[in-house]
């Protein structure tokens, strides 16, 4: 029988566990659907994914990307991508049968499945919750967790091994068990840790700063049939970034974040970094914002911590730590910043 995409449109816990086992018995491939879609999205979604379909011999999964600049794409991994990957990570952090992973983000993003297949191709112990609970999460008695820096938060750090960090720019004071990671959905999760590749993963630097990839946890395809990965086996990711002196990987973000104001070149998370610090921010958005004098100019938007601070106020504080021209020229004030399920900020 031709092996076919399949579903899972249900909350994380042991059942969805075991549909992804009798799924893979089956022979067929796992697309998980976020929970928090509306009926009428993930209608949209399943026929965007072609769920039901046929899929090639060896795929474990179809993950849809975040979709933030328009229809989600499918990203098809194999069993030996997914294979490669939880190998890769394990060795990296050392896993033991002892230990006990815990998931609790979203299981519709590679970064929360990763560690539901990483848990069965280890043959560790796994802990699979419907969502992020602080105090769950707490009581779990697991020793690794992968989570975000908006959930970081929330929890006490010191009750695990390790903490594996994704989904965007990790606080400045993170824990000292917290591992970071750099990687997409093509990519199967992580495979970049501490800014030192996974073993098996080649990094690229191009000329105009482009981080390539190359690994055995590399996605086939996506579901149409296109693939982003040449005939090298490079993956051109669309981020920039640079070897710092240490030999590690620094990401300074999207090739489309950056904001070019007055002819320099501004990255917003330097700005963020800066700002996040200041007493009267309690988060904390930059972004570009076209302007006929400069181009772009710099924005931030704040969720204010208290009384809400001044672009002075702000300014002054940026300049203190870079050149005045990465000092915000607009301020908005928000409740909150848009963020993907994975808490990435949206910039768009």
């Amino acid at each position: 029988m031709t092996p076919r995409l399949v579903a899972i449109d249900r909350p994380g816990g042991p059942e969805f566990v075991d549909d992804v086992l009798r799924i893979w018995d089956a022979g067929d491939a796992v697309f998980p659907v976020d929970q928090r879609l509306p009926a009428e999205a993930k209608s949209a979604l399943l026929r965007t994914m072609r769920v039901g379909e046929a899929v090639e011999e060896g795929d474990a999964l179809v993950m849809a990307t975040s979709g933030s600049t328009g229809t989600p794409k499918g990203v098809v991994l194999t069993h030996d991508a997914v294979t490669a990957s939880a190998e890769a990570t394990s060795a990296r952090l050392g896993v033991t049968p002892e230990d006990h992973w815990l998931a609790c983000l979203p299981l519709s993003h590679v970064g929360g499945l990763s560690v539901v297949t990483r848990a069965l191709h280890t043959h560790t112990r796994l802990t699979v919750l419907p969502g992020f609970e602080a105090t769950a999460v707490d009581e779990s008695g697991a020793t690794l967790v992968s989570l975000v820096a908006t959930t970081l938060r929330r929890i006490h750090p010191e009750r695990f091994r390790t903490i594996v960090l994704g989904g965007g720019r990790p606080p400045a004071d993170r824990p000292p068990n917290t591992v970071t990671t750099y990687g997409m959905t093509e990519t199967g999760s992580g495979v970049v840790y501490d800014g030192v590749p996974l073993d098996g993963v080649d990094v690229d630097v191009a000329a105009d700063g482009e981080i390539r990839l190359r690994g055995p946890m590399l996605l086939r395809c996506y579901r149409d049939g296109s693939s982003p990965v040449d005939a090298d086996g490079w993956l051109a990711t669309g981020d920039l970034g640079r070897w710092l002196d240490d030999g590690r990987l620094h990401v300074d973000g999207r090739r489309g974040d950056m904001i070019v104001t007055g002819g320099e070149n501004v990255w917003p998370e330097a700005v963020e970094a800066a700002l996040a610090d200041h007493p009267a921010v309690a988060e904390v958005l930059v972004r570009g914002v076209d302007d006929p004098e400069w181009g772009q100019v710099v924005e931030a938007v704040v969720v204010p911590a208290g009384d809400p601070p001044t672009l002075d106020a702000l300014r002054d504080h940026v300049k203190a730590h870079h050149p005045a021209f990465m000092a915000p020229k607009r301020l908005a004030l928000a409740s909150a910043l848009p963020r993907t399920a994975l808490g990435k900020l949206r910039r768009t």
